[in-house]
């Protein structure tokens, strides 16, 4: 398949993009390194010179904190909404979006109500779609994962409160083994929740990630919500996943049953096995 995938610098796009050419398909990378900028993409006619020849779409284009001119409205939602209905028009009927677990009606976040616009404009459309929702993605190269490694590096591992955020961690290798598999799977028009077969909390995930580094085990050091919020304010500044609202879904809390996905793939998800926190999609395989 000829496929169009926007966000390949991103780290899902990374994965996808050496995925899907290690499994034979020609990819045509749309990100700003080459030369498509999603600020500037926002009517149906910016995208229709992009699809001539594209057999399908997918978009893997997100920030997880707005900064300077990177907007979720603009990158999360008009962007997407307008490549949806050039898909449309040009008859490219397989897209896929990587949305994100929590984009459903108890979205409160501008990231997961900008998320969910866009789903729902894909859904409304005439085309053999995938909205892919993934919880907490973790594996080499991943900003967040990286940022927790850091953090569980510490003398004392920071948690909120008393660290007991619920997750469901899925590694980069099942959103890129599901995304795949949307693109040839028969039955389209679904949306799935690629969330890890494990809930842990965030204490005890942070644990895990320290134990993978050969550290010793250490004290939590536990922040109030109130002082993890002012810290967040600051913190913003110097990397973008320390944003309020960020804090403010964790706090939330985002489950899902893995059974659907796990079906639809006909395979069981990976469990956090510690070589699984240093591989890629592309090694995903030989470290399960």
């Amino acid at each position: 398949m000829r496929i169009l995938l926007t966000g390949a610098s991103g780290f899902i796009g990374r994965n996808l993009n050496a995925a899907l050419i290690a499994a034979g398909h020609e990819v045509i990378a749309a990100s700003r390194s080459t030369g498509v900028d999603f600020r500037q993409m926002l009517t149906v006619n910016d995208w229709l010179p992009h699809l001539s020849g594209i057999d399908a779409v997918i978009n893997s284009v997100g920030i997880i904190g707005e900064c300077g001119s990177q907007r979720f409205d603009v990158l999360h939602t008009h962007a997407p909404a307008a490549l949806f209905r050039a898909c449309e028009q040009a008859g490219v009927r397989r897209v896929l979006q990587i949305s994100a677990l929590g984009a459903d009606a108890s979205a409160f976040s501008p990231y997961h109500l900008s998320k969910k616009a866009a789903d729902d404009c894909l859904r409304s459309l005439d085309l053999d779609w995938f909205v892919l929702r993934p919880s907490l993605i973790y594996g080499r190269g991943g900003g967040s994962a990286e940022l927790f490694m850091r953090l569980a590096a510490l003398p004392m591992i920071p948690v909120i409160g008393d660290g007991q955020q619920k997750l469901q961690p899925v590694h980069i290798g099942d959103v890129v083994a599901t995304a795949l598999h949307a693109l040839v799977a028969p039955e389209s028009r679904q949306t799935l929740d690629i969330v890890g077969t494990e809930t842990i909390s965030f204490a005890d995930w942070l644990k895990k990630m320290r134990e993978v580094q050969g550290r010793r085990p250490t004290p939590l050091l536990r922040v109030p919500f109130g002082i993890a919020m002012a810290c967040a304010r600051l913190g913003r500044y110097f990397h973008p996943i320390l944003q309020p609202d960020n804090l403010r879904m964790l706090k939330a809390g985002y489950w899902a049953d893995p059974a659907p996905v796990e079906k639809f793939l006909g395979r069981p998800l990976q469990c956090s096995a510690p070589p699984l926190f240093f591989a890629d999609a592309t090694t995903f395989g030989s470290a399960s």
